[in-house]
């Protein structure tokens, strides 16, 4: 039997840590080693997390690199033969949710698999669409031959409810140390394009999304665009995004002309700053890059 690995970066957990902790402990498949990697919190997010059974490994706050931290924690885990992934506001939704992801490497194609995340119960109309966008209720096994299907979205994962087979991630090199963020989509399209599949289980699910402000959903696309202009690869072998984003506008307007059209000015002053964004990220110098950025320690530390 494959032995399992879980690790979860976090950073001030908060009171949802307990809540994510309750519904950890209800899992019917609870992985054989437990690892917390925890930036310096300042409140009770390591004892918490040690009391339920995880080893925590604290590092400062500037040392958390979004591919560097992961794969430091696999390292961690030599005996692993898959490594899960959670982050702290990801809530698992069901006892089977990580049993429901561990199932899909039964198929030995399967280099990656990442699970369903459904709004929080308190998420607004906009957050919630981004989910039921991007998670479909509908289970999908992704290959390299999807593409024309897909496009950038056949590298679709996330590392908020995802897990890896280990000999797959390091054939693919492991996760990168010097991207912005996205390091599962890298991650992703390099086992793609080794012949690996991607699976998507809807029915292994978490509770996690955002109530994004205008400011942040500007950054975040800054940083998206930063991610694409320094791994062209990705849309050369993919495709580019503008398609995809296009579809997710029209569906978004729709799906607030039916529940809260009131928002639909909103969602599109939020649509004009994810493309300026997504256009400013890579282009502008070094020097003000920060001031753009959601991930600032990116800058400074690399």
């Amino acid at each position: 039997m494959n032995k399992i690995g879980l690790i979860v970066p976090t950073l001030n957990a908060g009171k949802l840590w307990t809540s994510w902790l309750e519904a950890f402990e209800r899992q019917t498949r609870k992985p054989d080693y437990l690892l917390v990697i925890d930036s310096s919190s300042s409140d009770d997010t390591q004892d918490l997390a040690r009391a339920h059974g995880f080893t925590v490994k604290v590092i400062a706050r500037a040392e958390f690199n979004h591919g560097g931290t992961r794969q430091m924690g696999v390292d961690m885990m030599p005996e692993a033969d898959i490594i899960a992934f959670l982050t702290q506001d990801a809530l698992l939704a069901n006892p089977d949710a990580i049993e429901l992801l561990l199932a899909a490497f039964a198929d030995e194609r399967i280099g990656a698999a990442y699970g369903r995340q459904l709004p929080h119960r308190n998420a607004g109309p906009i957050a919630a669409h981004a989910r039921l966008f991007n998670y479909p209720p509908e289970s999908q096994l992704r290959g390299l031959e999807d593409r024309e299907r897909f496009g950038i979205k056949t590298a679709f994962i996330s590392n908020s409810f995802a897990a890896y087979r280990r000999s797959a991630l390091m054939r693919a090199g492991g996760f990168p140390t010097d991207t912005i963020m996205n390091e599962d989509t890298y991650v992703a399209g390099k086992m793609l394009a080794s012949g690996w599949k991607i699976a998507y289980c809807a029915d292994a699910q978490v509770f996690h999304s955002h109530d994004y402000r205008f400011l942040d959903e500007f950054k975040r696309y800054f940083d998206i665009g930063v991610f694409h202009t320094h791994t062209p690869w990705l849309q050369q072998l993919f495709g580019g995004a503008s398609g995809e984003g296009r579809r997710y506008v029209l569906s978004e307007l729709r799906y607030l002309l039916k529940r809260a059209p009131w928002l639909i000015p909103s969602a599109l002053l939020r649509t004009a700053l994810k493309l300026l964004g997504f256009k400013l990220g890579g282009s502008l110098p070094r020097a003000v890059s920060p001031y753009f950025s959601l991930h600032r320690s990116y800058w400074l530390g690399s």
